[in-house]
Protein backbone atom coordinates (compact mmCIF):
# COMPACT_ATOMS: atom_id res chain seq x y z
CA UNK A 1 0.00 0.00 0.00
CA UNK A 2 2.53 2.50 0.90
CA UNK A 3 4.39 2.08 -2.38
CA UNK A 4 1.73 3.10 -4.03
CA UNK A 5 0.97 6.00 -2.06
CA UNK A 6 2.02 8.56 -4.76
CA UNK A 7 -1.20 7.75 -6.76
CA UNK A 8 -2.63 9.76 -4.63
CA UNK A 9 -1.89 12.91 -5.51
CA UNK A 10 -1.67 11.72 -9.34
CA UNK A 11 -5.31 10.30 -9.50
CA UNK A 12 -6.84 13.63 -7.75
CA UNK A 13 -4.96 15.92 -9.77
CA UNK A 14 -6.33 13.54 -13.16
CA UNK A 15 -9.72 14.71 -12.06
CA UNK A 16 -8.90 17.94 -11.13
CA UNK A 17 -8.46 18.57 -14.32
CA UNK A 18 -11.19 16.63 -15.82
CA UNK A 19 -13.32 18.90 -13.39
CA UNK A 20 -12.18 21.87 -14.71
CA UNK A 21 -12.39 20.88 -18.42
CA UNK A 22 -15.71 19.81 -18.34
CA UNK A 23 -17.02 23.27 -16.54
CA UNK A 24 -15.42 25.17 -19.00
CA UNK A 25 -12.59 26.77 -16.34
CA UNK A 26 -8.87 27.00 -17.11
CA UNK A 27 -5.59 25.58 -15.45
CA UNK A 28 -4.58 28.87 -13.91
CA UNK A 29 -8.51 29.20 -12.89
CA UNK A 30 -8.44 26.49 -10.78
CA UNK A 31 -4.57 26.76 -9.78
CA UNK A 32 -5.61 26.90 -6.13
CA UNK A 33 -7.42 23.35 -6.21
CA UNK A 34 -4.00 21.94 -6.97
CA UNK A 35 -2.63 23.48 -3.91
CA UNK A 36 -5.23 21.97 -1.68
CA UNK A 37 -4.36 18.45 -3.09
CA UNK A 38 -0.87 18.75 -2.53
CA UNK A 39 -1.56 19.71 1.32
CA UNK A 40 -3.72 17.14 1.47
CA UNK A 41 -1.49 14.49 -0.06
CA UNK A 42 1.35 16.25 2.41
CA UNK A 43 -1.30 15.33 5.07
CA UNK A 44 -1.12 11.91 4.27
CA UNK A 45 2.52 11.31 3.23
CA UNK A 46 2.92 12.49 6.60
CA UNK A 47 0.47 10.26 8.77
CA UNK A 48 1.99 7.22 7.02
CA UNK A 49 5.59 8.26 7.98
CA UNK A 50 4.52 9.10 11.32
CA UNK A 51 2.65 5.48 11.72
CA UNK A 52 5.28 3.57 10.41
CA UNK A 53 7.62 5.38 12.66
CA UNK A 54 5.59 4.79 15.44
CA UNK A 55 4.75 0.90 15.08
CA UNK A 56 8.58 0.23 14.43
CA UNK A 57 8.18 -1.22 10.51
Amino acid sequence: MIRFIFLIPLVLSLAWIVYLQLNGWTLKQGLKGFGYIAIFSTVIAVFYTLMMWLTGR
